[in-house]
């Protein structure tokens, strides 16, 4: 550091200072030097002996070399070898361990060529998922594995299109096999049904006799109709139960709802698969023209609906999602509303209550088979409410026809009956009691005739008709028996009176027909109370009940009796007509021929052995009947009298006709009918008697003097009667007296008439003045 300090003569002084250190150095080198000379001249000549070893021994080594080299290409050559043994050694180990990347995937893709194959899509899928998330990233660089990543979505969209196509031969096949996948539900239900009737039956042994038997007859009718028609199987004698999953494959559902699912396309699935059920509900629910005409049409509609209502019954319980029971219930309250709208449409096509009968049992058992399933059924029952008027319509016109054949049929006289045997065949099948008749010996004869029993009969067969119908209703035995007596009230105040009432207007009904069905409506009428009983036994309902209906069966007869009646007295009338018809007076005949027309004797003959029928008749009707033939006979034979078309009568034809006259009053006196008190049915003559006394008498002066009095002697003589006959005399006075002006007593006579007429012309205008 001094070297550089600013002192003068520092840099010379440094430089001899370090020349000094320098020769210090050398004196002390050249001592050390000749202190070693010595070690280094014997170095130098040990090195100089070693010289000759040193070439020698070059020799030697360069002639080793040359062997070791000649002896080691060999070895390099071995060496190399195993070097490129070496490095394809590594490379086959990488090759093996980009292989056993490479494996799985291939082995995965070969797999899924396999699921393709044998349709197992599903695990396909899975496979494809499991080849995308764990397998193919390992080996994403290899150009294989992206060509296997461009075929996933592809082979994925063919399994889509694969299983959609599936799923449509599925619903296809659901369609085929809808009827019979319904018509097998239907029949387990049906036979689990009459089970439980069975049992049913069993557990209600101890009930009432009379019911027993009527129900016994009602269950085992029913079960003719149902068990033996309905839903036969093909095997009868296959015991083992089918359910829906027996019958069609489901797996093409479950298969493409796990596919769709497993692509995120759920949803879409499930709109897919509603939207064709809906389309098929449709087609299943509209039904074929001429259903109507056949069960078999009803049987297969019903079945058809129920196989499609079960198949999604059966898919809204082995799935999640795809069927709601939201959906079904809206699916099937579409459903119901449709079914109803065609039950009622075609049911009313039904004219054959047998076929009528037959769909109900058919509706029964298509409701309670959905009902089995969850589905509600109660507007089907509400149905068949109203097919039950369809049905109880159908009834009435068929009985009307068996009415008609009844009456047809009948010969209208009393039921004979030979001995005890034959007696007691009739009382089984009508109630009637006479002890008056009992104490008579055989033979014997019954009142009412052969349509009695036989109407009875029909109208008990018609109750357990409509019975069928309330059989399964669900219904108390107060509504069922409410029901059986309100349609045997239609039939008895509708049919059976319309019938009657037809039957009596019939023209070869005569009186004596016309009698006997009057005693006929009595004894009906009377055994209207026993059908009553007869109801209330068949339904265990006791009449004391404060609701309970009652038969109206008494108007009906008394109204068939009354019309009876009522044409009684038209027949009477008529037959009178006809007689008076073939009366052929001579109205200008001098004298009367001193005895009545033959044709009123016939007349009469025939209304007093007509008369003789009615003794069966209640006493008021024949009276009555009496009576009004009377009346009619006096008013028609006051007609032929004031006839227009008759000009002009002599005193001869009035005496003739006083002849008559008096015929029909000893007819009326002598009591044709009995109960008349005194002279009242002669009254019915009255009016003819008063005024042919007058002309007989020739009493005009009395007649009138007394007029307008009520003692008068001629008190029904109107005087425009006498006006008009006594004009017809005076008309024939004119004509057959040609010469009477010449004769005192004639001209008399003749101014007499004059002024009569005259006068009863002023009592005829004062009369119409005082109108």
């Amino acid at each position: 550091r001094s070297v550089y300090d600013d002192q003068p003569n520092a840099h010379q002084k440094f430089m001899e200072k370090l020349d000094a250190c320098i020769r210090n150095h050398d004196r002390e080198i050249e001592k050390m030097c000749n202190f070693h000379h010595q070690g280094f001249v014997d170095a130098i000549t040990e090195l100089l002996k070693v010289r000759a070893d040193a070439e020698k021994l070059k020799v030697q080594v360069t002639d080793t070399n040359r062997r070791l080299q000649d002896a080691g290409k060999e070895v390099i050559a071995q060496t190399e070898e195993i070097i490129r043994c070496r490095v394809q050694q590594r490379n086959i180990t990488t090759v093996v361990e980009k292989l056993q990347l490479c494996l799985p995937v291939l082995e995965m893709y070969s797999k899924l060529k396999e699921q393709m194959s044998v349709k197992r899509y599903y695990s396909a899928l899975k496979t494809m998922e499991q080849l995308e998330n764990l397998y193919l990233p390992r080996v994403s660089q290899y150009r294989f594995c992206q060509i296997m990543i461009e075929n996933l979505p592809k082979l994925r969209e063919e399994i889509k299109e694969i299983s959609m196509s599936d799923l449509k031969d599925f619903l296809e096949s659901i369609r085929k096999h809808s009827d019979r996948i319904g018509e097998t539900a239907m029949k387990q239900a049906q036979q689990q049904k009459t089970f439980s009737t069975a049992l049913q039956k069993q557990n209600n042994v101890n009930y009432g006799q009379n019911m027993h038997l009527g129900r016994n007859r009602i269950l085992e009718s029913k079960n003719e109709l149902t068990l033996k028609r309905t839903f036969e199987d093909e095997d009868e004698h296959e015991e083992e139960v089918l359910t829906a999953q027996d019958l069609v494959d489901f797996s093409p559902v479950y298969r493409c709802l796990h596919i769709y699912s497993v692509l995120g396309d759920g949803e879409v699935f499930e709109n897919y698969y509603r939207k064709q059920r809906r389309k098929q509900a449709r087609l299943v629910l509209q039904p074929q023209s001429s259903m109507h005409e056949t069960v078999e049409g009803y049987r297969r509609y019903f079945s058809q609906i129920v196989g499609f209502f079960v198949v999604e019954d059966h898919i809204l319980h082995v799935t999640q999602g795809l069927v709601t029971r939201t959906y079904t219930d809206e699916l099937w309250n579409m459903a119901l509303s449709k079914i109803i709208a065609v039950l009622r449409t075609h049911s009313s096509y039904c004219s054959d209550p047998d076929l009528v009968l037959e769909l109900k049992n058919l509706i029964v058992v298509f409701a309670d088979t959905l009902q089995g399933y969850g589905f509600p059924v109660n507007r089907l029952f509400d149905l068949l409410f109203e097919i039950r008027d369809q049905y109880n319509e159908t009834l009435l016109k068929k009985w009307s026809g068996l009415f008609r054949d009844i009456f047809e049929a009948d010969n209208y006289s009393p039921i004979p009956v030979a001995n005890e045997e034959e007696y007691r065949i009739v009382i089984s099948k009508f109630p009637f009691q006479d002890p008056e008749l009992d104490k008579q010996s055989f033979p014997k004869k019954l009142p009412m005739s052969q349509s009695v029993p036989q109407i009875y009969m029909q109208v008990k067969e018609f109750i357990y008709a409509s019975l069928k119908f309330s059989e399964s209703l669900h219904r108390s035995s107060t509504e069922i028996d409410d029901m059986l007596r309100k349609s045997t009230n239609l039939l008895l105040t509708r049919t059976l009176s319309s019938c009657l009432q037809n039957l009596i207007k019939k023209p070869h009904i005569g009186l004596t027909e016309l009698v006997q069905i009057i005693i006929n409506t009595t004894h009906l009428e009377q055994a209207c109370k026993y059908l009553e009983d007869f109801i209330s036994n068949i339904t265990n309902i006791s009449q004391l009940t404060v609701h309970t209906a009652r038969l109206y069966g008494l108007s009906t007869f008394k109204d068939a009796r009354h019309a009876a009646e009522g044409e009684i007295y038209t027949k009477l009338n008529q037959k009178i007509d006809e007689f008076i018809q073939i009366a052929d007076y001579d109205w200008t005949m001098s004298e009367s021929d001193g005895r009545a027309s033959g044709y009123l004797m016939d007349l009469i003959n025939f209304l007093r052995s007509t008369f003789q029928v009615f003794t069966h008749l209640p006493g008021k009707v024949a009276q009555t009947a009496c009576m009004s033939a009377c009346q009619h006979l006096s008013m028609s034979l006051m007609q032929m009298l004031l006839d227009s078309e008759l000009k002009q009568i002599s005193m001869g034809a009035i005496q003739q006709f006083n002849l008559d006259v008096i015929q029909c009053e000893l007819f009326a006196s002598s009591e044709p009918v009995p109960g008349f008190q005194g002279d009242t049915l002669q009254l019915a003559f009255i009016d003819l008697r008063q005024l042919l006394d007058l002309f007989m008498v020739w009493d005009w002066s009395t007649y009138l003097a007394d007029y307008g009095q009520a003692t008068s002697k001629y008190l029904r003589v109107n005087p425009s009667t006498a006006l008009t006959l006594l004009e017809k005399m005076k008309d024939s006075s004119k004509k057959n007296n040609i010469f009477a002006q010449f004769r005192k007593n004639d001209r008399d006579k003749q101014k007499l008439i004059e002024t009569v007429v005259k006068q009863l012309r002023s009592l005829v205008n004062g009369m119409s003045q005082h109108t």
